[in-house]
């Protein structure tokens, strides 16, 4: 039975080299289909192995193998000679301009939301301050009791936050994702002494609907800095100087009274809007000023929480949305366009 296997193999081998000697480009894929298909006499050879006597089994399957890839090897061999024949055929009678530029690969880009956090980053790296990034989980104890928020907060309802289920690990502190960078506060705080200044960016989430302003995932940086005898007027300059570089300059800044259940004074920061220059717009509603942040000095008790002393050290933090700040530099009415991979959109910002 092996002779006769054998020699049917051997027949399939010198029948199919024939072809492919003789064959042209099109008919490639009908070769390939015929001898090494599916249905081919070969796959079907290979599929009858386990039904052969033990002691020839291993020459049959051996003799099979060879065939198919003296049959695999000609096939791309003869591909090869045929391919560089017509285009030598196409060069030298002009057909084919080998002279023309090349087809230019479409190459993506950073997102618009990483860019503006790039750069939001890079100005206030510029300023000595070091980039740090937190998980985006946390305990209720990270994102609102050691930033001095009351129990009975609104900010702590299932209305304002997503709380996860139960953690291995956490005991009895409820898990959620965090509404803020602010956290991070606490985190570098209680593994650093003073003095402190630190740019965290990240992802933060809210049970909010969407609609052209809100979004239930959207992002934030957090900035705070810790030394001895730091001012209100410290964190003024700063905030300055940072709309100055991402705005340009001459760009108005303003201070509002605001409240914070981690600092104290605390104030909403806005810059003299960017589409009328402060003369009043739809953009601006009608007012001359966009808000793009919240700032303020930190509150005593989260310095108590994490054993600095209020008396030796001070601070402030301030927090911003990259999104919202990349809706007013660049004249964005719906923050849902920036999550939507509308490639039409995301192209204007290479």
């Amino acid at each position: 039975m092996s002779g006769k296997v054998l020699d049917e193999l051997e027949k399939i081998r010198k029948q199919a080299l024939a072809d492919i000697e003789r064959a042209s480009e099109r008919d490639f894929d009908d070769i390939r289909v015929k001898y090494l298909g599916r249905k081919s006499r070969l796959t079907e050879i290979l599929k009858t192995l386990k039904d052969i006597p033990s002691e020839i089994k291993p020459k049959v399957g051996k003799t099979a193998n060879d065939v198919r890839k003296d049959i695999e090897n000609s096939l791309n061999k003869r591909s090869s000679i045929i391919t560089g024949n017509s285009m030598a055929a196409k060069i030298e009678t002009g057909s084919e301009d080998i002279t023309k530029p090349g087809r230019t690969a479409r190459l993506g880009s950073k997102h618009v939301i990483t860019q503006t956090i790039e750069e939001i980053v890079e100005i206030f790296v510029g300023l000595g301050y070091r980039m740090v990034e937190t998980g985006e989980v946390e305990t209720d104890y990270y994102n609102f009791t050691a930033l001095n928020t009351p129990e009975d907060h609104p900010a702590r309802t299932l209305q304002a936050t997503f709380y996860l289920e139960e953690r291995a690990g956490c005991g009895d502190e409820r898990t959620l994702l965090r509404t803020q960078t602010s956290p991070a506060q606490i985190r570098v705080m209680e593994n650093s002494k003073p003095p402190l200044y630190v740019i965290v960016p990240g992802k933060v989430y809210r049970p909010d609907v969407p609609d052209p302003t809100h979004s239930p995932m959207f992002h934030q940086v957090e900035g705070f800095a810790v030394d001895k005898e730091i001012t209100f007027g410290d964190l003024k300059g700063t905030l300055e100087a940072f709309c100055e570089k991402m705005f340009g300059a001459g760009r108005k800044v303003r201070f509002r009274p605001h409240f914070f259940p981690f600092t104290e004074p605390s104030a909403e920061v806005d810059v003299s809007c960017i589409v009328c220059g402060g003369k009043g717009c739809r953009v601006c509603s009608h007012t001359g000023w966009l808000e793009i942040l919240g700032a303020g000095i930190i509150d005593p008790n989260v310095f108590e929480v994490v054993g600095y002393d209020p008396e030796e050290v001070s601070g402030f933090a301030f927090g911003m949305a990259p999104d919202r700040i990349a809706m007013l530099k660049y004249g964005i009415t719906d923050i849902r366009m920036f999550f939507e991979n509308d490639v039409r959109f995301l192209e204007q910002f290479k």
